[in-house]
């Protein structure tokens, strides 16, 4: 089993005929991802890695059911990708893009409160259930199908997780990279309880990094619904205050934020928290 994606899933491609649309394309389609099509405005009828183009979203749900969009496509025009692949009944959408005007992430996500549509991001690696689907740029080679599941604000910090995890015989259900960007689409606190729920997954793994309530609001559900074990690690705890560190959502301000504050909370809900990295597989390992 898994989360939001699987064998089943058929993914629209949304600026394909662009180089990093059309590189990644191809990685997941080796991958055994089920890539049905590509939109890209103005470039319909064009064929790339065998996949059908098409001018609008709309019209290739249409013609292939596709229920899951992932976007290659400059910060200028994301937002309203995003908003086209929702209107058009995608289920589930994933932008990597970094850099999308804040203001617009915010009408994105009020609009999104009022549909079915999930997203993830933007500003992440995308997910991947390993041998099923990979809707993303992650290297799918260094994961294997397993029981683990992974929520991260962190894509390097991932691979790394996935990495020990892999070499200590541990695989992964699902593993979702949730954004660095301030405004984001499904959270920690949305994603746990979908771990929680699934048969197949029986340990989380959490990585979170200074700014924001996120990691606090995930111990508050945590120590209320979840039952399974649960590893975290915090990013950015040497970073001086009112300092962004990396991410845009990555900044401490006005005394909240912090790293000591989230390890705390995470501690009191019962979860084991890692000082360093290199900890976090070791410390799932002991749970199992």
């Amino acid at each position: 089993m898994s989360i939001l994606i699987n064998q089943d899933t058929r993914v629209l491609v949304q600026g394909i005929t662009g180089n990093e649309g059309r590189f990644h394309t191809e990685q997941m389609l080796e991958y055994g991802t089920n890539v049905v099509a590509g939109v890209t405005p103005g470039k319909g009828g064009q064929v790339v890695q065998n996949v059908q183009v098409f001018d609008t979203v709309a019209e290739a749900v249409q013609e292939t059911r596709a229920n899951a969009s992932i976007i290659f496509v400059p910060p200028a025009f994301s937002a309203d990708a995003i908003l086209e692949a929702a209107d058009a009944g995608i289920d589930l959408v994933v932008c990597l893009t970094e850099g999308i005007p804040t203001n617009q992430m915010l009408a994105v996500r009020a609009h999104l409160d009022r549909i079915d549509t999930q997203l993830i991001g933007p500003n992440t690696p995308g997910l991947i259930s390993p041998g099923q689907c990979k809707l993303g740029v992650m290297a799918g080679y260094i994961h294997q199908p397993g029981a683990i599941g992974i929520i991260s604000r962190s894509g390097t910090l991932t691979y790394e997780v996935v990495h020990q995890l892999t070499a200590l015989g541990i695989g992964q259900s699902t593993c979702v990279g949730i954004g660095g960007d301030p405004i984001i689409g499904l959270s920690f606190s949305e994603l746990i309880p979908m771990f929680q729920e699934d048969p197949n997954t029986q340990g989380i793994v959490l990585i979170g990094e200074i700014g924001g309530s996120a990691e606090e609001e995930a111990a508050q559900l945590i120590a209320q619904q979840i039952d399974k074990p649960v590893v975290a690690f915090i990013a950015g705890q040497t970073a001086p205050p009112g300092r962004r560190m990396g991410h845009a959502g990555a900044i401490i301000s006005g005394g909240s934020g912090t790293a000591t504050a989230k390890i705390e909370a995470l501690q009191a809900a019962g979860v084991n928290v890692a000082a360093s990295p290199a900890e976090i597989g070791t410390l799932m390992a002991a749970q199992l």
